[in-house]
């Protein structure tokens, strides 16, 4: 007797793409772009260049699915990278999502297809390490606050920067997927992030609740950790990762981190970064970090003056920005305690705007209200 196994799903009547399209982890000749739908679903995503071609010039679009080992993955959470691409091109997509109402083992029932079609609002443009000049927007301590957010990013010509990228504590704790994407990201989507990316430093905040393990799922990043680097223009960008600021057996963390191990072996991966060509080659290193290495007012603070600051003195960064403290502080050159280099800790509810043209870096701070508040070159 044959016995079939049989994974059913309700059709649902109202399966849609619930949020997104969102650009993420954007180099050179990749870009991934990531979704959530109501209900399990396999997606894909086709794209064209942004050369005033359609998607009917062809009779077959190459179609990108998110695969493991060769299998296209199905879920509600989607990240579809795109790859094969030209720096500095521009390029259009259109996504979508096919419900799964069934699973058998030679069998798969489907119901409905979601789709995002092409438009201005899904466009992106791929990073370009040959450009002299880039702009871009730092923002961080929103802490869900959508109405300061949407104030402060309108303050920003969105459509001549080349990302955005928000420096940590985007939200008070990691709750629940609807709580992320209510704290910022549906904001983000509806001013910009279906066409230009944002970059995104993991603060402290975002490692608390029974939803931080999910983080990774929906911020990829080339390491797979929540520190990176990626490359634009003049700029070699470093981003890490603090942590917490409190000692891993304080009570509010239960027992279930051990950050002391995660810094150090962040701090084995960044010798390598040092070293590499790519880092010592370029023009301008810019470093984030939510959690500033001083003044040493907390314990992940120390840890992170410890560990890294070396290794940044020795690779010659050129600036580092920092939050977390909520108050706008900024320290010369071998002013900031062991850092030999330029840190700037931005405020909340601050916009920080950085040109980089060549080797110099001129930043621009306006407060929440529209008002100039400070400007430095280095």
């Amino acid at each position: 007797m044959l016995l079939l196994c049989m994974t059913a799903f309700a059709q649902s009547p109202d399966f849609k793409i619930l949020y997104g399209p969102y650009l993420q982890n954007v180099t050179t000749n990749e870009a991934t772009v990531v979704w959530v739908t109501s209900h399990n679903a396999v997606s894909w995503i086709e794209v064209r260049p942004n050369d005033g071609t359609t998607f009917f010039d062809e009779a077959v679009v190459p179609r990108f699915y998110e695969d493991v080992d060769g299998r296209h993955k199905f879920g509600t959470v989607h990240r579809v990278t795109i790859t094969g691409l030209q720096p500095g091109t521009s390029y259009r997509y259109r996504l979508c999502s096919k419900e799964v109402t069934a699973l058998e083992n030679y069998y798969v029932g489907y119901g409905k297809v979601r789709a995002i079609q092409a438009t201005r609002n899904t466009t992106f443009r791929t990073l370009d390490t040959t450009k002299t000049k880039i702009s871009f927007a730092v923002l961080n301590d929103v802490h869900e606050n959508n109405e300061a957010l949407e104030k402060l990013l309108k303050q920003e010509d969105l459509g001549a920067l080349d990302f955005v990228f928000y420096n940590g504590d985007m939200v008070s704790n990691m709750f629940n997927e609807k709580q992320v994407f209510d704290g910022f990201i549906n904001t983000s989507v509806k001013l910009f992030a279906s066409h230009l990316p944002f970059f995104l430093a993991r603060g402290n905040h975002e490692t608390r609740g029974q939803f931080g393990n999910e983080y990774m799922n929906y911020f990829p990043t080339p390491t797979g950790h929540p520190y990176y680097t990626f490359r634009q223009g003049p700029v070699f960008f470093i981003v890490l990762d603090a942590a917490e600021d409190k000692p891993d057996n304080h009570d509010e963390y239960h027992g279930i981190v051990d950050y002391d191990k995660y810094r150090a072996q962040e701090a084995e991966w960044l010798k390598k970064v040092v070293a590499s060509d790519e880092c010592r080659q370029a023009p301008v290193r810019i470093v984030f970090m939510h959690i500033p290495p001083y003044p040493p007012a907390g314990y992940g603070d120390i840890q992170a003056n410890k560990l890294f600051v070396p290794l940044l003195n020795q690779m010659g960064v050129d600036l580092m920005l920092s939050g977390h403290t909520h108050r706008y502080a900024y320290y010369p050159k071998g002013e900031g305690g062991d850092c030999q280099f330029p840190l700037l800790i931005n405020g909340a509810r601050q916009l920080l705007h950085v040109d980089v043209d060549g080797k110099q870096i001129s930043m621009h701070i306006t407060t929440v209200d529209g008002k100039s508040f400070k400007d430095i070159k280095l």
